[in-house]
């Protein structure tokens, strides 16, 4: 069947395809290009963008510390899930011009003028991990085969090995989907077989219910070592998770495939959803590396780790000679005389290595780092392809169809993973600011100055601040170049540490000042050294006191000046524990800041616990600000398709685009005849088609079919697609308008509120009518050659 003729938009779009260049080479020559308007500031080039999957499932993972300090945390967290699973099954109504005017909706419906801020979603699976991968090996090396994991007893929680876990508050365990440990919501019970479709009955039954209870399930009796990163890869990412570590000639050895984990994430996790992952921890990760020795930071007391080379004090713990005692001289690197004495590796005392800190500026204090490095984890959440334990490249989990069988064929793109912590930072220092600047988490102007209170975007956090260049200075500093943050909260010490916060000129209190105690952090104290301990974060008030907790001093009446506990009339601490702490989480920031906007900010200090805050639903009330937040970004992809870019018109309000739509097709038998707004992609255009075929994903969907969606160019289909308001369907004299359009108000073409929904940095849009829009399973693409501009 011979080929359509080109549209008018498409013959008048291939002659701006002259200047289109991949890698320094024409694509085509011998034409001419018609001019652009030019809006500065302007890129000239191909400019390529992914345009968003339609959205319509979202597969959510809490990962939540179990060690001993977070029954608190747990409890709020626990307050907040409900909030969070209503924000996505039943969207707020907003106003499309007033972003701060937003209310729930009544009855399903929103009020005249008001909106749904997306689409609710009717499909959503939840899981929750711990943060306890056991001792790695530690124990097969002591006597009485426990580690340092381990408290007064064994208990079966200090390794969930990255599995699903479904424990209850109570006696019996909670109903999961299908017994295969996860939640899911099904409404409109499409699942096969349905899912949940109740969201709270009033009576203790339900999803929010259910979830509540697991999550106060997870229970505080977990490992000390929290692996808060590398229990989520286990689960999702890591290509061969092992079903056992034995210690063979003192290494520890992967042996097995775990099977069970496999067969839950393949349950869990679908390859077209929307992954999303929430963790809460008040420590720093400790993600010990797993094989090999490093298992010994684990081994319980009367172990000790070996002294560092002199180097890593002398010239400091990048240069090539700091290394551990304990290992051979880097090549190089003299003898180290004070590495040994009377012929032994000379070990570090119980003050210099407290069983409590080993997690803490390794490489400073040990000459080697044993943890698993960030980019392993900022890999995982963004390439397509990952090494695994032999180092060896293979493809990514989180971008594969781990289920060939059933009718999900179309793989998420990386845009579609999102990843939150609400980890150790004071609220205050991520806090939006108001007029005055200062941290309001109720009215706190965004970055477009509409007082909507909260946790910062990632933009804002990279914004400049308090005389720095961004937030991310103040609360993470640089690891690599072993810069310290400026707020002095989020310095990790065991020393009292002083100095002020930039942002509110808070200065921190001293040991021996317990009465100039702040609103951060309260004051420094004084840890038992021989058991290690850090200065705090911040800390908050704990609802219900309580009695010993972290003021028990049962085994040491030595008073440490914690911020913590309640004061006796002498001034000494007493056995009751107020307030609830957190210490800087540095490794989980680290990993969002490298994610840009698919990373997300939360504190685990909240500051406002009050029951009053809590009846009048408060904005700042517990973790709603953090809620808030990552909603607030999820929300980008369930929105529509909104583009990061501009687009410069011609005088007829087209753009120099093309749109490839590329999906897989059975035996390779690619057709574009027959299709509405479609055609055949012509061989002036087939760079741009190979520039599809080439992207990171496409083999993973199985790509082997790419088609042009027309844009439009009559002028009244043309003015229909850029003015009519959703979800009123686009039509010219009655009859339905297929094919695509550029909106940008602010260029003149159409109205604000086509694209109210999308972010305040993205107020434009490709947008699809009729038959445009994408089909099932296929990916499309906009490609556009000549000047853009990034906004």
């Amino acid at each position: 069947m011979a080929d359509r003729p080109p549209s008018r938009a498409a013959r008048a779009a291939a002659l701006l395809w002259c200047s289109l260049v991949v890698g320094g080479t024409s694509l085509i020559s011998g034409c001419l290009t018609r001019p652009i308007a030019e809006q500065e500031p302007r890129t000239t080039g191909t400019v390529v963008e992914r345009l968003p999957q339609h959205v319509d499932k979202i597969d959510l993972l809490l990962t939540i510390d179990n060690s001993s300090s977070m029954k608190d945390k747990q409890e709020i967290l626990a307050l907040a899930v409900p909030d969070l699973v209503r924000r996505l099954v039943n969207p707020q109504c907003v106003d499309p011009l007033d972003p701060a005017r937003s209310s729930p909706p009544k009855d399903g419906a929103c009020d005249s003028g008001m909106e749904r801020e997306f689409e609710p979603v009717l499909d959503i699976h939840i899981g929750i991990i711990s943060t306890s991968l056991g001792d790695h090996g530690a124990a097969a090396m002591t006597r009485d085969g426990k580690s340092a994991c381990d408290g007064p007893a064994v208990h079966f929680s200090t390794d969930d090995m990255g599995h699903l876990i479904a424990r209850s508050d109570g006696d019996d365990a909670p109903p999961t989907y299908e017994n295969k440990g996860f939640l899911a919501w099904d409404p409109e019970q499409r699942l096969n077989p349905a899912g949940e479709s109740i969201l709270d009955d009033g009576a203790g039954h339900g999803l929010v219910p259910t979830l509540t209870n697991m999550v106060r399930g997870v229970g505080d009796v977990g490992c000390g070592y929290e692996s808060q990163l590398e229990s989520w890869y286990r689960f999702l990412v890591d290509p061969a998770p092992h079903e056992t570590l034995e210690v063979v000639g003192g290494k520890a050895i992967r042996t097995g495939l775990d099977k069970a984990l496999l067969d839950q994430r393949k349950a869990f996790l679908r390859p077209d959803s929307l992954l999303a992952i929430i963790m809460l921890s008040d420590e720093n990760d400790c993600s010990i590396r797993e094989g090999g020795t490093d298992f010994w930071v684990a081994r319980p007391s009367p172990f000790r780790m070996f002294q560092p080379r002199k180097e890593c004090a002398e010239k400091g713990p990048d240069d090539p000679c700091c290394a551990s005692c304990g290992v051979d001289a880097p090549r190089g690197c003299p003898v180290d005389e004070t590495c040994s004495e009377g012929g032994k590796v000379k070990t570090l005392d119980l003050e210099h290595d407290p069983p409590n800190l080993r997690c803490f500026n390794q490489k400073e204090r040990f000459g080697i780092d044993l943890l698993y490095p960030i980019d392993r984890y900022t890999d995982a959440l963004t390439k397509t392809q990952i090494e695994d334990h032999d180092g060896d490249l293979v493809d990514n989990p989180l971008f594969s169809d781990l289920d060939p069988t059933d009718e999900l064929s179309t793989v998420r793109s990386p845009e579609l993973v999102f990843f939150a912590g609400l980890v150790g930072v004071p609220w205050q220092d991520i806090a939006r600011q108001n007029d005055a600047g200062q941290p309001d988490l109720k009215n706190g102007k965004d970055k477009d100055g509409n007082p909507v209170g909260g946790f910062k975007s990632a933009e804002e956090l990279s914004a400049p601040n308090a005389g720095f260049q961004s937030t991310w200075d103040i609360i993470l500093g640089d690891p690599k170049a072993r810069r310290p943050p400026a707020d002095p909260h989020m310095v990790e010490s065991p020393s009292p540490r002083d100095g002020v916060n930039p942002i509110t000129g808070t200065p921190i209190a001293g040991v021996s000042s317990p009465d100039d105690a702040n609103v951060i952090n309260g004051h420094e104290w004084e840890p038992k050294t021989t058991f290690g301990d850090l200065q705090f974060a911040c800390v908050f008030p704990l609802r219900n006191p309580v009695m010993n907790g972290d003021c028990d001093k049962s085994t040491d009446k030595t008073d440490y000046n914690s911020p913590l506990c309640q004061d006796n009339p002498d001034g000494t601490d007493s056995n009751l524990q107020v307030k609830a702490k957190a210490y800087p989480g540095l490794r989980q920031l680290e990993l969002i800041r490298s994610l840009g906007d698919q990373g997300i900010v939360g504190s685990v200090c909240p500051a406002e616990l009050g029951e009053q805050a809590e009846a009048e639903g408060a904005l700042d009330y517990g973790y709603r600000p953090a809620i808030g937040a990552i909603v607030d970004r999820l929300k980008t992809k369930l929105a529509g398709q909104c583009l990061p870019r501009a687009l410069q018109p011609n005088d007829q309000g087209q753009v120099s685009c093309l749109v490839l739509e590329a999906r897989a097709v059975a035996d390779g038998q690619c057709s574009c005849d027959g299709l509405a707004a479609r055609r055949k992609v012509p061989t002036e255009h087939r760079g741009a088609e190979q520039m599809v075929l080439d992207d990171p994903v496409a083999t993973a969907n199985g790509w082997n079919c790419v088609c042009e969606v027309e844009q439009l160019s009559d002028p009244d289909e043309l003015k229909a697609c850029q003015d009519t308001v959703p979800p009123a369907p686009v039509e010219v004299g009655g009859e339905k308008v297929h094919g695509w359009c550029y909106v940008d108000p602010r260029l003149g073409l159409g109205r604000d509120e086509v694209v109210a929904k999308c972010p305040s940095t993205e107020r434009r849009q490709v947008r699809f009518t009729g038959e445009g829009d994408a089909q099932d399973g296929a990916t499309q693409f906009v490609i556009c050659s000549g000047d853009t501009t990034k906004q």
